[in-house]
């Protein structure tokens, strides 16, 4: 199994492929769509395999800034599926070739520090995702359909047009308390009104893909058939069912942080459980 580790940064992809056992080849390209292909040509003349026969090991997330780069996850994943497109070379959904598995940052990390090395840069996690990839053999990632994608990216717009109102609201607030020019108090009025307006226009866009594909209906139904969840908490289990890959509803529970974690090192010590996240692939 020809597996490469790839190691994402904003200008740059640094790959690694084990030759054997212990002998490495590396390869730096860029982070763009020409660097892709580059990665795809590179990794066939090396390798001798076939493009079923490649398999890539990606993680955004090792650095110390790695929360924040999870915002830039979607860059990388759509450079893979404008790769993948028909009349190019074949496409992420129809083919489970290459593997494109994208390891939760927290168990590489574990992994890492299990392995006892001592210096951390681009390079060497390349080479730690490439192991981890043939030791542990990571879930597949497959990206998420079309309607799930629009109504995730529907519902971080809500979010953040919701921010902004409340924001803008709270300046309306204090500058009504206070000795402010009346242009600037119709200023605030007028971005009040636009951000309310477009709020309700997005709840509006928000309901589309679900009213147009059965299963997100059927979904929904069920998701507001439960005691307490609404139209708000249904839409957002949906895009959290729709966007991973849960074996089982524990899994999705212990995503969500709904499963407690024991931690009684030994008899004498019983410490309380307490809810915590567990990274899934």
């Amino acid at each position: 199994m020809n597996i490469i580790g790839i190691d994402v940064s904003k200008a740059k992809l640094d790959c690694a492929w084990f030759r054997d056992e212990n002998k490495v080849k590396a390869k730096v390209v860029a982070n763009r769509l020409d660097g892709w292909e580059e990665l795809i040509k590179w990794a066939r003349a090396n390798t001798g395999a076939g493009i079923s026969g490649l398999h890539f090991v990606m993680d955004d997330c090792m650095d110390a800034g790695g929360r924040a780069m999870q915002e830039q996850l979607p860059r990388p994943r759509a450079r893979i599926m404008r790769i993948w497109q028909p009349g190019c070379m074949t496409t992420v959904q129809t083919c489970p070739s290459p593997i494109l598995p994208l390891c939760p940052w927290v168990h590489v990390k574990h992994y890492a520090q299990s392995l006892g090395g001592r210096t951390k840069n681009d390079k060497k996690d390349s080479v730690v995702l490439a192991r981890y990839g043939l030791k542990e053999c990571p879930a597949l990632w497959q990206p998420a359909p079309l309607e799930i994608r629009t109504l995730k990216a529907l519902l971080a717009r809500l979010s953040a047009v919701g921010k902004d109102l409340q924001r803008e609201k709270n300046r309306q607030e204090k500058a009504a308390a206070t000795d402010m020019p009346t242009f600037v108090l119709e200023s605030i009025r007028q971005m009040v009104g636009h951000l309310e307006t477009e709020r309700e226009t997005l709840e509006k866009f928000i309901g589309q893909p679900i009213k147009q594909h059965n299963t997100l209906k059927e979904n929904t139904v069920l998701l507001e058939s439960i005691p307490g969840v609404g139209k708000v908490v249904a839409r957002q289990m949906l895009m959290v069912l729709g966007s991973h890959q849960f074996n089982s509803a524990s899994q999705c529970a212990a995503y969500l942080g709904l499963i407690p974690v024991q931690r009684e090192p030994c008899s004498s010590v019983k410490r309380r459980s307490q809810l915590a996240l567990v990274p899934c692939g």
